[in-house]
């Protein structure tokens, strides 16, 4: 058993065609399961923030809950409680809350 492992090591496989392979298959390994979600994420993201209308429920980046009351180019004004309203841009507002309660 032990001169059988000794053998194959001393033969080397593939040589550095089995080591370009597995470099290879680690890189399109973590291209589908890292870099491709984060992409796909940002891609939903530009989206929904390029498409915030009036009267959707939103939360900030820092934690602020409010309903839309008006978009006005890159900032959005958000109407939090009692019709206090705040002023934010519209890349601080990270999801849209009424959709995440609803699932």
């Amino acid at each position: 058993m032990i001169s059988t492992v000794l053998a194959q090591a001393a033969a080397g496989g593939s040589g550095i065609l089995g080591q370009v392979f597995l470099f290879g298959s680690i890189i399109l390994i973590m291209y589908f399961f890292m870099i491709r979600p984060q992409q796909k994420k940002q891609k939903e993201t530009k989206k929904f923030i390029d498409e915030i209308k009036k009267g959707e429920d939103v939360v900030t980046i820092g934690g602020l809950h409010g309903k839309v009351s008006a978009v006005e180019g890159d900032t959005v004004i958000l109407e939090l409680d009692r019709g206090f309203k705040v002023k934010v841009e519209k890349s601080a507002i990270s999801l849209d809350f009424s959709k995440k309660t609803n699932k």
